[in-house]
């Protein structure tokens, strides 16, 4: 049977002749029903990408919405986030602004409290420090000020923390500042996904929110899968995720520091300690409810961030363990892995040494696990 079966297929492909003009064989394979050939469900997008479609989506489906700050549009943004936005949307949605912080950020406050949803980028959140009075005072305390009256919807977004090179005066995580004030929502971002879900639902919530972004991440690709590429993908701000199950220990963190933690749970992996990685995504409201049931599970806890120690996010994180129903499951105290508790240097091998690398974190769950 099988001999007479190559018989029959020799005797169906004709040998074509050599040279130009020449047809190749082709062989029909008959198809076998049920199956269809498709495109893979997830695609490669940098965290840029990601952005930029959040805005462009969110532009397209409400009028309302509208980008201003320094470079974003003829220029298409300094780092590109708003490339192509302009020549799409036009001067009225798309606007440039000049050097003067506290000016745009006070006519975004102003048209978000006048019903319109700014997108208010700072070129870096060190210069936000010139416009804190427009975000604090007058956009995050507006609608308790005016008993709910008056809803100021509006998203602050742009770099945040260590770049390279940049020295102290353009590294610094204001993750801690924002988080600190009650009437703003400050969510942080590190995958692609989450950059694109969370800028959205930023736009279409109606508080006030600061989108910390990392400089250092958005030309790095990740996966996106098939329900985040929809127009309607949006992540609820105010839930962590588990990028990573583990048993002995739990690590959280938020923007790049929880690449680190991933690459650190790689390397104890391979010495038979399972870590559980929790990527914090939104840093106020805190999801502590997901750090909690991981403690519960794992008995331990490292925080990891690029700010300073004192008043950090590791330090929120750990008073809430302890004043909650986790602290009873620790076998150990939390341990935090922060940045060093100096002005950014410019040196890059001082600046290595000022933010959390991969070994600090390996080291710190040693320290938590006694071992």
């Amino acid at each position: 049977m099988a001999a007479a079966a190559l018989r029959h297929l020799a005797l169906r492909v004709r040998l074509a002749p050599h040279g130009r003009g020449a047809r190749t064989p082709l062989l029909r394979l008959p198809q076998r029903r049920g199956l269809r050939l498709s495109a893979p469900a997830t695609i490669q997008v940098t965290v840029r990408d990601a952005l930029n479609q959040a805005l462009d989506e969110e532009l397209e489906r409400d009028e309302r919405v509208f980008l201003l700050g320094e470079e974003v549009a003829q220029y298409d943004g300094a780092y590109k986030i708003s490339r192509g936005l302009w020549k799409k949307y036009g001067d009225k949605r798309v606007i440039d602004t000049p050097i003067s912080e506290m000016g745009f950020a006070g006519i975004a406050v102003g048209a978000a409290m006048a019903g319109l949803r700014p997108v208010c980028e700072f070129m870096t959140f060190n210069f936000s420090m010139q416009a804190i009075d427009q975000v604090i005072n007058s956009a995050a305390k507006t609608c308790y000020m005016s008993s709910g009256s008056i809803s100021v919807p509006i998203v602050f977004r742009g770099p945040n923390g260590a770049a390279a090179g940049v020295a102290a005066q353009h590294s610094q995580c204001f993750a801690a500042w924002y988080g600190h004030c009650p009437g703003l929502k400050v969510v942080s971002p590190w995958s692609s996904e989450d950059a694109k879900g969370l800028l959205k639902a930023s736009i279409r919530d109606d508080n006030p929110v600061v989108m910390l972004e990392s400089e250092l991440l958005y030309s790095v690709p990740f996966e996106m899968s098939e329900q985040a590429q929809s127009k309607e993908f949006v992540i609820p701000i105010g839930k962590a995720k588990i990028e990573r199950q583990g048993t002995h220990v739990t690590l959280v963190a938020h923007s790049r520091p929880v690449g680190h933690c991933l690459e650190a749970a790689a390397v104890l992996s391979k010495e038979g300690v399972e870590c559980e990685v929790i990527n914090l995504r939104t840093i106020r409201p805190m999801d502590i409810e997901t750090v909690e049931a991981s403690v519960v599970k794992t008995n331990h806890l490292v925080t990891v961030e690029g700010g300073w120690p004192q008043f950090g996010v590791g330090a929120e994180i750990c008073a809430r363990i302890m004043e909650g129903p986790a602290f009873n499951y620790l076998d150990a105290p939390a341990v935090r892995v922060t940045g060093a508790d100096v002005p950014m240097p410019y040196a890059k091998i001082l600046e290595d040494n000022s933010i959390p690398q991969v070994k600090d974190i390996v080291f710190a769950v040693k320290k938590a696990l006694n071992i």
